[in-house]
């Protein structure tokens, strides 16, 4: 028989627990990070704007005929919808420009006051 005694499993668990934590490290998104985008210039934001607002404007559209076309209440489904996916636009926007919506939730991470952030206009 041996003398040594059997691993001790708090070490073994603080091991793994070190390994899965630098493991995930790559998953925060933050600068060095393999899935951080840096922030969008003045021409993407601006494609970004325009496609949410048309994006959104198209689908209210889309599903005011729809339901027009479904209860036969031609025009109003289409007038309302059309408001409904106006105001989704326009809520679209604002949350990409203030950078509203990032984080789950809807706030910011606490202590990326100073970092700019995908959407974010400064």
């Amino acid at each position: 028989m041996t003398n040594k005694s059997p691993p001790d499993p708090l070490d073994d668990l603080e091991a793994r627990l070190r390994k899965a934590r630098e493991g995930q490290r790559g998953w925060s998104g933050g600068p060095g990070s393999k899935y951080h985008r840096p922030p969008q210039g003045a021409l993407g934001t601006a494609w970004r704007i325009g496609t949410e607002l048309v994006a959104a404007m198209i689908v209210g559209v889309g599903g005011g005929l729809l339901l027009d076309r479904w209860l036969g209440t031609a025009p109003w489904g289409l007038i309302v919808m059309f408001f409904l996916g106006a105001a989704a636009g326009v809520l679209n926007v604002y949350r990409a420009v203030t950078g509203f919506g990032i984080a789950a939730g809807y706030r910011r991470p606490p202590g990326d006051d100073n970092e700019r952030q995908d959407g974010d206009a400064h």
